[in-house]
């Protein structure tokens, strides 16, 4: 059975589970599935829209998918939420990446 496999029979006891969320977005991300990434990203949002770390790596998705507007918008909120909470390192982080693109 594939990580993901696992992670995806985890969730299904446990569908709210952020951590698990997070984790099949990035292995939905290594695979370059890129529309199933995104959707799970966008889960990790739903459950916690502070989830910095999604937002970054959501971006990043989308850029190795050659879909730099959608990245744009997502470092944008991103930055947003990051600031909300006080994480002005990752703040910075998605500045820099957003002025990159």
């Amino acid at each position: 059975m594939s990580r993901r496999e696992q992670i995806e029979q985890m969730l299904a006891k446990d569908p709210d589970d952020l951590f698990l969320n997070f984790a099949l977005a990035m292995e939905h991300a290594k695979d370059h599935s890129t529309e199933q990434a995104v959707r799970q990203f966008d889960r990790v949002l739903e459950i916690d829209p502070n989830h910095v770390p999604a937002y970054l790596q959501k971006a990043h998705t989308l850029i190795d998918a050659g879909q730099p507007d959608e990245a744009r918008q997502t470092l944008t909120a991103g930055i947003a939420a990051a600031k909300a909470i006080g994480d002005n390192h990752a703040a910075d982080e998605m500045s820099g990446l957003l002025k990159m693109l």
